[in-house]
């Protein structure tokens, strides 16, 4: 069976959702200066990087397809979190997060010939008081070191998360409802009977 998509991310979370919606994508990852402009809104920052991304991965060779690029952010403030830098980065975002709520954007672009769209997703995490020690014990784990905001809601980040207003898999990485009214506008409708999901 050919591909229908390219997933411009090496993430394994984003590839094993697109898996649980049984689609057929190639991996091309995109890297891109991931960096907000002075002034620049947490929303805006995701739909551009998203947008870049699918949009680097294209330039490769993969015009064919359509091509999906993906950002998520955490944010507290206003302030875009990003990925911890270091040990004592790490643990520093986990106590600021600390029994307080925060937003996650989570942004998809979708890139085939000439069109292109983005679609952002915004959900709202609470956690609950995180110690100095377990956000020490956390960060032993190994598991946030490459997550946006220091955690990852799928593994054992959970532990600290109280409750969650939006969408779940938006906070995982890629926001499922927005992916699929993309793909269904470019041809793939991942609920369509097997024979009818491709491109036109």
């Amino acid at each position: 069976m050919k591909d229908q998509l390219v997933l411009a991310s090496r993430s394994p979370r984003r590839q094993e959702l697109l898996r649980q919606l049984g689609l057929r994508f190639a991996v091309n990852p995109a890297d891109v200066a991931e960096s907000a402009t002075a002034g620049e809104p947490a929303a805006d920052y995701a739909r551009r990087v998203a947008l870049e991304k699918a949009r680097a991965a294209r330039a490769r060779g993969t015009a064919a397809l359509p091509v999906l690029g993906a950002d998520t952010d955490v944010v507290l403030d206003g302030e875009i979190l990003g990925k911890p830098t270091d040990r004592n980065h790490g643990i520093a975002l986990l106590l600021r997060l600390s029994g307080r709520a925060h937003e996650v954007y989570s942004a998809v672009a979708l890139v085939h010939g000439d069109r292109e769209a983005v679609r952002l997703s915004v959900s709202e995490v609470e956690f609950g008081p995180v110690t100095p020690q377990a956000a020490a014990a956390y960060w032993d784990t190994g598991e946030p070191a490459d997550k946006a905001g220091g955690y990852a809601i799928q593994g054992l980040g959970a532990a600290f998360v109280r409750g969650i207003r939006g969408s779940y898999s938006g906070i995982v990485g890629l926001p499922i409802f927005e992916t699929c009214e993309l793909l269904r506008a470019s041809g793939i409708d991942v609920l369509a009977p097997e024979g009818s999901r491709s491109t036109p």
